[in-house]
């Protein structure tokens, strides 16, 4: 049953504030001012905004056409990406669903919340294989495709009552382009049943992203709540559960699994199983095991012949060396949450990028040197 959070339209009165829209209009424009659809909409915010906030008024907004592309690494996948008055408009639905959700939500869930994040839940998992002996390794299969809207309006309604905003945020979730299709049966269904529900959330939306903790927010609540684990972590549909007994751990699995397919999901067959933290497992790019965190040879594969391109494209002065010094930057921070003490180094020289000029740190955290120049070797 909702709460009443909304009950009498305060939180919509809020979406179709002008004010509200501009401020959210500049939060989604983060990194993106040059692009064309974005200049364009800021060179008149004020006008824009108030133009959207009266169709927001009026009821008669409805989604853009999504804009799609592929992208192979770290494997295929189809984004999606919304017009930037879109982009706005979901911006600021989740400014304002979210603190209702995020008191809701456990401690344990790391994906796109504030104060927490890839390399979080990263450092978190990694302080577990040291303190458990074992680990069940769980993802959902073809998640994003597979989400049941009519599954996911019901969870969102269970908390907000406010209808004019949930008239909003629900042509947001109906006006997803079609995704990769997916047909699965559950209990109750007949054979056309999973054929006539709408499914799937495009990955590229701010909406989708928060819009996924709150589907799996009671999976979440299953496993620490009910089944009592509290060793936990979740980071978008890649789950860890530690414990020292195997067993329970294979157990925890046929419940895990019970509780996706109520909400019509099902685990990955190939992926996960119960292993010893002793042993490696791979989790968001990195491979744990024990206290150590090595990054996947996938992602320095892929680090290194991107800095091989950026090597040939700043020698040809096709790039700046600005832009080159900010991209090794970027990996370099990202490296620095493994344990692998002079990668970083190793990949720059393969890649054919030299250092003109570093600080000279201890050799145990070579992986992190703050490298202030870099020129092609």
């Amino acid at each position: 049953m909702a709460s009443g959070i909304g009950r009498h339209g305060e939180l919509h009165q809020r979406l179709i504030d002008p004010s509200h829209l501009m401020a959210c209009a500049v939060a989604a424009a983060r990194g993106k001012r040059r692009r064309p659809e974005v200049a364009r909409f800021l060179l008149d915010l004020e006008p824009n905004c108030f133009a959207l906030a009266a169709e927001l008024r009026e009821g008669v907004w409805f989604p853009g056409q999504y804009r799609t592309f592929m992208v192979t690494e770290p494997k295929p996948r189809m984004i999606s990406a919304a017009p930037f008055r879109d982009r706005v408009v979901h911006h600021a639905l989740v400014s304002l669903l979210e603190p209702h959700f995020e008191r809701r939500f456990v401690a344990h869930s790391f994906a796109c919340r504030r104060g927490k994040g890839t390399h979080r839940a990263l450092m978190h998992a990694s302080s577990l294989f040291q303190r458990r002996r074992f680990v069940l390794k769980a993802d959902v299969a073809k998640f994003f495709p597979s989400i049941d809207h009519e599954l996911l309006k019901a969870a969102v309604r269970r908390v907000i009552a406010d209808d004019g905003l949930m008239v909003v945020l629900e042509r947001v979730i109906d006006g997803s382009n079609p995704q990769e299709p997916v047909m699965s049966w559950f209990p109750g269904d007949d054979l056309f049943g999973p054929a006539l529900r709408r499914r799937g959330l495009p990955i590229g939306n701010l909406t989708s992203q928060f819009l996924a903790n709150v589907y799996l927010d009671q999976v979440d609540h299953a496993v620490m709540d009910r089944l009592g684990f509290g060793h936990y972590v979740r980071y978008c549909d890649d789950m860890l559960v530690f414990d020292d007994d195997r067993d329970r751990l294979w157990d925890a699995r046929a419940s895990l699994a019970a509780a996706l397919a109520r909400l019509r999901l099902t685990l990955h067959e190939r992926k996960g199983g119960v292993h010893a933290t002793h042993a490696p497992v791979p989790f968001l790019g990195f491979v744990l095991c024990g206290g150590r965190r090595r990054l996947a040879r996938a992602g320095v594969v892929r680090a290194t012949r991107r800095l091989r391109r950026q090597a040939a494209a700043l020698s040809g002065g096709l790039m700046a060396l600005s832009d080159v010094s900010s991209s090794v930057a970027a990996w370099r921070s990202h490296v620095a949450h493994g344990t692998s003490p002079g990668l970083l180094m190793r990949v720059l020289m393969r890649s054919g990028l030299g250092v003109v000029e570093s600080s000279v740190i201890h050799e145990e955290h070579a992986a992190s040197a703050p490298v202030r120049a870099w020129a092609v070797a």
